[in-house]
């Protein structure tokens, strides 16, 4: 019997807000997780917008896994249904905004940390960087509190304060409730690479921002704060309830690591039974279908190139077998990475080879239709995504596409999915519709039977 969902959420919750992108917003929110965690309460991390990497340190340090709330590719009731979902169980959410407070889509709000705030009727903490500033800050703050009066920014954390004489500066013209002054610190940064942080799961987990944190912010007047946010009305909705049906490989390991958690749960919905491995270890598992999401191929195509997975992978696709890749993961069903001048043999299913450059060759939202083509999707259904990658493909004369983008560069010209057999490629990071996650399990359903 199918059961049905709260119509309210009451967990307490706080967004990690900031003034502009690398101000501090993922020391803070990765030091309150750590510090919420050693109080002995269970954590619940979500991340505001497309990015998979910050979500992966969330996850680390919380254990539970972190969730995009992105209202652009989910809408405003899957933000909320998502955030009602994930929070079970939970003493508390703690939620990472993206960019500055007010930035969002084209110069817009939306999808930005303010549009998620209003959703969830969530305060927020604002992260200043005051390097090189004092009095000035509270400009700063006022201008914040102000461009939207009506959003609760409950407190302020001033961040890189400099010195105990700079925080006492600071201190004098207080208008918003200072909710902690954390000290400059080098090492509370974080590696990078081409497409952003380290990996959660690549470096261990740091306990420095939770012991600064506990140091310098006041933890008891942010849970008062969190506890403070008034329930989220949320529409009714169906817990799914029935067998699985199909099974469907999930390549999950150093070079495809990059999924939105809400599109493994919608294929379970629809009926899946989700069978995790790696290409750079695994042999190919025996399912009905198969998902390959983003990653760093690149980091790994001779190993890929070694890999029996890739051989047994091209068998499978020339049988029939619905096959997915999105930018990295369809890097592997081409027929070549290029890397540095030397070329890495792939799965060779799609007509084209990748190439990666030294430069960002697309980012951004992308949205479009369905086409047509192989059966793991319908003609006319929508989707949306996100979509950062430094390579471009070289297409063979015979490539066909089954995405027409209105927004986006995809493939090429506003053309994604590129496709051979039951086989579809794309640069964009899908978030996946109900409908099409539907689709795609009644294909591999399908194609198990044969």
């Amino acid at each position: 019997m199918a059961k049905y969902q709260e119509k309210t959420c009451s967990i307490p919750r706080i967004v990690i807000a900031g003034t502009h992108s690398g101000c501090g917003k993922t020391t803070v929110s990765r030091g309150l997780m750590q510090a919420f965690r050693q109080q002995g309460l269970v954590v619940q991390p979500f991340k505001i917008g497309p990015d998979f990497i910050d979500p992966t340190h969330h996850t680390v340090i919380c254990g539970r896994v972190s969730r995009n709330l992105d209202p652009f590719m989910m809408g405003e009731d899957g933000v909320r249904e998502t955030f009602r979902d994930a929070s079970a169980g939970a003493d508390i959410a703690v939620i990472e905004g993206v960019m500055g407070m007010y930035d969002g889509l084209d110069g817009s709000g939306i999808s930005g940390t303010a549009h998620v705030m209003r959703i969830l009727s969530a305060p927020a903490l604002l992260v200043v960087d005051v390097r090189g500033m004092s009095r000035s800050a509270h400009a700063l703050v006022a201008g914040y509190r102000g461009f939207e009066p009506d959003l609760d920014l409950a407190g302020v954390i001033f961040n890189r304060v400099g010195s105990a004489r700079h925080r006492e500066l600071i201190e004098r013209e207080l208008s918003v409730r200072a909710l902690g002054f954390i000290p400059r610190n080098p090492c509370l940064e974080v590696e990078s690479r081409h497409l952003g942080l380290m990996m959660g799961f690549e470096v261990r987990e740091d306990p420095l921002p939770g012991t600064i944190i506990r140091e310098s912010c006041d933890l008891d007047g942010i849970r008062d704060i969190a506890g403070s946010a008034p329930p989220i009305p949320l529409p009714e909705s169906v817990i799914p309830d029935g067998h699985p049906v199909a099974r469907i490989g999930i390549a999950r390991d150093e070079a495809f690591c990059f999924y939105y958690q809400d599109n493994l749960k919608r294929l379970a919905d629809s009926g899946a039974e989700l069978v995790f491995f790696s290409p750079l270890h695994d042999p190919l598992p025996k399912t009905d279908g198969y998902y390959f999401g983003g990653g760093y191929p690149e980091l790994h195509a001779a190993a890929l190139e070694a890999a029996s997975c890739r051989r047994d992978l091209k068998n499978a696709a020339d049988h029939g077998a619905p096959v997915f890749g999105e930018c990295g993961g369809m890097m592997l069903l081409c027929r070549t990475i290029t890397v540095d001048g030397r070329d890495f043999r792939m799965s060779g299913i799609l007509p084209g080879e990748a190439r990666m450059t030294a430069g960002i060759q697309a980012l951004g939202y992308t949205a479009g239709i369905w086409t047509g083509g192989p059966a793991l999707s319908r003609p006319g259904l929508p989707i949306r995504g996100h979509e950062f990658h430094y390579s471009f493909l070289d297409l063979a004369g015979d490539a066909r596409y089954s995405i027409e983008l209105s927004r986006g560069r995809g493939i090429f010209e506003g053309r994604d999915g590129l496709y051979s057999h039951e086989t579809v490629g794309t640069y964009t990071h899908s978030y996946f519709t109900p409908e099409f996650a539907a689709s795609f399990v009644s294909a591999a359903a399908r194609y198990g039977k044969r």
